[in-house]
C-alpha cells in the first residue's frame, strides 16, 4: 500500500459525529434509572421500621437491606427476618403496606404457644433474640403447604400471624440482611431460634 492509498483511506474514515451533551446527560440517567429499578425489583432495596412490633431485633427508623434473590434458590428458614406484602385477610382490613417480621413455623409443621414459649412440633424453641415472653396461647395450628407462620420479636405488641394467619409463599418479598442505619447497630441479622438440645 502506497502513501496516497494510506491517505485516501484516512480521508475516507468518517468520524463519529459528536454528541449533544444534553442528550449523553439523558442516555446515562435513563440506563443509571432503568439499572436501579432492575436491582430493586430483582435484587435488593432499602427499607426502613416503622413500628416496634421487631424489638429488640429492629427498633423505629432502622434502615436495612432487603436481599430478594436467595428465595429463588432456597426455602425461607426458621429465624429469617421477612419482608412480604399483605396476605388477603390483611388487605380485607385495608393494609397495604409491607410487613416486617420473623418466620417461626414451616410448612407442615405444628406450632403453638403456651406456657410463655413458642413450640415447634411439641419441641419448645429458646429464643434469645425476644425481650418478653409471650402471655397468649396460640394453636396447636398445622401450617399450610407453601405457607409461613410469622412472629414479630416484641411477642406481645406485635399484629402476627397468631391473629391473622399464614404468609403465601408468593407474598415474600426477601429476606431482612443487613442494618446500614444507625451506624451503631450496624451488622447482619442472623439470629436464628435455638432447639434446647442444639
Amino acid at each position: 500500500m502506497t502513501n496516497n492509498d494510506e491517505n485516501l483511506d484516512r480521508k475516507n474514515l468518517k468520524t463519529p459525529p459528536e454528541e449533544n451533551p444534553l442528550i449523553e446527560l439523558v442516555k446515562t440517567l435513563v440506563t443509571a434509572l432503568i439499572l436501579a429499578m432492575g436491582i430493586r425489583t430483582l435484587v435488593a432495596e432499602a427499607r426502613y421500621i416503622p413500628s416496634s412490633s421487631m424489638e429488640p431485633t429492629l427498633e423505629i427508623n432502622d434502615r436495612l437491606i432487603i436481599e430478594k434473590m436467595s428465595y429463588r434458590f432456597r426455602k425461607p428458614q426458621r429465624g429469617d427476618v421477612v419482608v412480604f406484602s399483605p396476605t388477603d385477610t390483611l388487605k380485607e382490613q385495608n393494609f397495604k403496606d409491607a410487613f416486617i417480621k420473623r418466620v417461626i413455623g414451616l410448612p407442615g409443621e405444628t406450632v403453638e404457644v403456651k406456657g410463655g414459649k413458642v413450640y415447634v412440633n411439641d419441641q419448645a424453641l429458646r429464643e434469645k433474640y425476644i425481650d418478653e415472653s409471650p402471655e397468649y396461647k396460640y394453636g396447636p395450628t398445622a401450617v399450610p403447604q407453601d405457607q409461613y407462620l410469622v412472629l414479630g420479636d416484641n411477642r406481645n405488641n406485635s399484629y402476627d400471624s397468631h391473629l391473622w394467619g399464614f404468609v403465601p409463599k408468593k407474598n415474600l418479598i426477601g429476606r431482612a440482611m443487613v442494618r446500614f442505619w444507625p451506624l451503631n447497630r450496624l451488622g447482619y441479622l442472623d439470629e436464628k431460634p435455638i432447639y434446647p438440645n442444639n
